[in-house]
């Protein structure tokens, strides 16, 4: 994939990415696949995902109280439970404002280990990254941003979130549709989004700008990035996944480049 290229011209030094289609697989490949980079808050979709497992296994609850008071499990995943972005401090009430909270994600990570008498670390491999093959992949810190994976990991990730095996299509589908419709926010990065939408730990494109993804994208698509330098989005009308690690932290010199890869893309397999 010719798209691809452009990732050599970038400002950093180690870089790694995979395209794939729902039909076709994989079909674009740069860098070194087996590399392991740092995911930062891309970890969120992952731990996301051991939660939904739990869910369909009866561990948890979506409803079920957990975090500060009024909050539920479904809260937490949706940034709707009003705990701030790094402290276990309640800024809000539940679902007045979307507030991005890493600290709701070791909430979450904490509650589960509780229920289910298995550390969080230990849940997320062998609910998630040992089914689907991901074997670079391991939780070394906060479940809100601490998790390193190749990308090839996260390709086979991707290709869960085409077909999904782990959790049903039902669940799939709720996890990335918007949760509490209508709540204003701030992007990381992108400043307020009114609505900032989200679903069930997966940040759902809409008709936010400015945005990481491409202009091209659909507002169905859905995925995350990470203050690392990586992102994975999966876009389910062009049926495209696009997986980007980088080594750079990121910041300015990421915004117009991530949009003009992914339009890339987009463009490259519509013709």
């Amino acid at each position: 994939m010719q798209s691809l290229d452009r990732i050599a011209q970038w400002p950093v030094d180690n870089a790694a990415a995979v395209v794939l289609s729902r039909e076709d697989g994989v079909v674009g490949e740069y860098g070194d696949q087996q590399r392991i980079f740092p995911l930062a808050s891309v970890t969120k979709l992952l731990c996301a995902y051991a939660v939904l497992v739990a869910v369909e296994e009866g561990a948890v609850e979506l409803g079920q109280p957990a975090g500060p008071e009024g909050s539920t499990v479904r809260h937490l995943l949706a940034h709707a439970s009003g705990l701030a972005f790094d402290a276990h401090r309640v800024q809000t009430p539940p679902e007045r404002k979307r507030i991005y909270s890493s600290a709701g994600y070791e909430v979450l990570a904490s509650f589960l280990a509780r229920e289910t008498s298995i550390d969080f670390a230990d849940y997320l491999a062998e609910a998630v990254f040992a089914p689907l093959s991901m074997d670079a992949s391991a939780l070394v810190g906060p479940a809100g941003h601490g998790a390193q994976a190749s990308a090839t990991d996260l390709g086979r990730f991707a290709v869960e979130l085409f077909r999904p095996a782990l959790i049903s299509p039902e669940t799939l589908a709720e996890a990335t549709s918007v949760q509490f419709p209508g709540l204003d926010g701030i992007l990381p990065g992108y400043g307020p989004q009114r609505p900032n939408d989200w679903g069930l730990g997966f940040e759902i494109r809409s008709g936010k700008s400015p945005h990481w993804t491409g202009q091209a994208n659909s507002p169905r698509t859905f995925g995350h990035f990470g203050q690392s330098g990586t992102f994975l989005w999966v876009d389910p009308v062009a049926g495209l996944a696009c997986v980007v690690l980088t080594d750079r932290a990121f910041g300015n010199w990421a915004k117009p480049l991530w949009t003009e890869l992914s339009d890339g893309i987009l463009a490259e397999r519509r013709r």
